[in-house]
């Protein structure tokens, strides 16, 4: 402002805020023409301020949403790579271990990369549902091993001063409930993370499952908040608390908590409505109680369901057959363990690294004799479902199975005749018996 009124400007446009004897804010755009005298000098603005609150809010949540977007599709491209790493790493683990006649030692230490890779591949779901390009499914969870697995990789980022302590129940048998595990994830770390911005000097933030049983419907008090007054129903429930030491809520911010979009961060968060929105969607419920300079508690309520039945291990081996597969992946370390578990089953294998050389290979086969196709999804030049669009007009009779560390929802639900799909990572057994399923439907 100084430097227009010193010049010789006509106009100044300007914004800032005013606060609020209630300590809110009023964004404000300023027009003016800025009248001088004969000596040019400025006298005085003659404009407008026009309340652009609004405006700005929407324009802040249009931006972190595209800024989201762009950060999902960086995890979602990111969890590819890494799925085909560990497609890699269980193939080849699975090899070394079919390969050992007798336990010892390189067993123990064979076995322990191939459960890192297990455990590394849960890490891979979780990118994959933060990027959303993941379908969902609800699934049966013991809640102590779910949030076991998200201490040892998510929350441990949360930044050096803040630690996370967890208290879980001591149920023998596990306690679980069913909910998709990404919008668990999603739901837990929105917590962790309001709860370490709550604590901007450092914290504890303690992390605590237990059981709560409800012999009729219940209600609670009025100092605990809920977005909605309806009571939960009577029934078994997981309880997972998420409790920091940080400053609190004053009861201007707990009026609005779970408003969509509301949120106190200055660079945006998710707020509560979204994760109450996943709880509820499971007939869970979420209660916060607060209070200024003594802490936050959040009380996420699942219902609790039986364990899954135990399955005995199946010690058969892998199905076999003879039929000719054509392997198309651009990744070489994939191929590579592809199809060595697949010759090793007694398949007549092929290998292709781009779509060209598949085209190639399946036109000069005499009598269309490639019976299967294992293709990757995402690939350079040509994508798998290009190359399926092709295959099916060129021989029809070929069947075909896409391999993707995300597959959209949509293909899986409604596949075309013919086409199968694969997740990554997968490791020999799950090829092979994905391979025997398909020529065998």
């Amino acid at each position: 402002m100084r430097a227009a009124l010193s010049g010789a400007a006509e106009h100044w446009t300007g914004e800032y805020r005013f606060q609020h004897a209630d300590g809110s804010y009023l964004h404000v755009l300023e027009r003016a023409l800025i009248v001088r005298d004969q000596q040019q000098r400025a006298v005085r603005f003659v404009g407008s301020l026009m309340d652009i609150t609004t405006h700005k809010q929407l324009h802040d949540q249009l931006y972190r949403s595209q800024k989201m977007e762009a950060f999902g599709q960086l995890a979602g491209g990111a969890a590819h790579d890494f799925s085909n790493y560990l497609t890699t790493i269980l193939g080849y683990s699975d090899l070394l271990l079919s390969g050992i006649t007798a336990k010892n030692t390189i067993t123990n230490h064979v076995t322990e990369i191939r459960n890192a890779a297990v455990r590394a591949s849960h890490l891979t779901a979780q990118l994959l549902a933060f990027s959303r390009q993941q379908s969902l499914e609800a699934q049966v969870l013991e809640i102590n091993s779910f949030i076991t697995g998200l201490e040892r990789s998510i929350l441990r980022l949360l930044g050096e001063d803040v630690t996370v302590t967890c208290d879980l129940h001591q149920e023998k048998n596990g306690v679980h409930t069913k909910i998709d595990p990404g919008q668990l994830t999603q739901v837990v770390l929105n917590l962790a993370l309001n709860a370490r911005d709550a604590m901007p000097g450092g914290g504890t933030l303690t992390i605590q499952t237990s059981m709560a049983v409800f012999a009729q419907d219940r209600q609670w008090e009025d100092r605990h908040l809920s977005a909605s007054h309806e009571p939960l129903s009577a029934g078994e429930y997981i309880v997972i608390t998420v409790r920091d030491n940080g400053t609190g809520m004053p009861e201007e911010v707990k009026a609005h908590l779970f408003e969509p979009f509301f949120t106190t961060k200055r660079e945006g968060g998710f707020g509560l409505a979204a994760s109450y929105g996943i709880v509820r969607q499971y007939g869970g419920r979420i209660v916060v109680e607060s209070d200024v300079n003594k802490g936050t508690q959040v009380d996420v309520y699942l219902p609790r369901v039986a364990p899954p039945a135990y399955h005995r291990p199946n010690n058969k081996k892998m199905p076999t057959g003879t039929e000719t597969v054509l392997v198309l992946e651009d990744d070489i370390s994939v191929r590579h363990i592809s199809v060595r578990v697949l010759r090793s089953l007694g398949y007549d294998v092929i290998e292709a690294s781009n779509g060209d050389d598949a085209k190639r290979i399946v036109t000069q086969r005499p009598n269309d004799d490639v019976d299967l196709v294992l293709s990757d999804i995402v690939m350079p030049q040509m994508s798998g479902h290009h190359f399926a669009e092709w295959l099916r007009k060129t021989s029809p009779r070929t069947k075909i199975v896409l391999v993707s560390g995300y597959l959209d929802e949509s293909d899986q639900a409604n596949p075309e005749p013919g086409m199968f799909f694969l997740p990554k990572p997968f490791d020999p057994e799950q090829l092979a018996q994905s391979i025997r399923h398909a020529l065998d439907s």
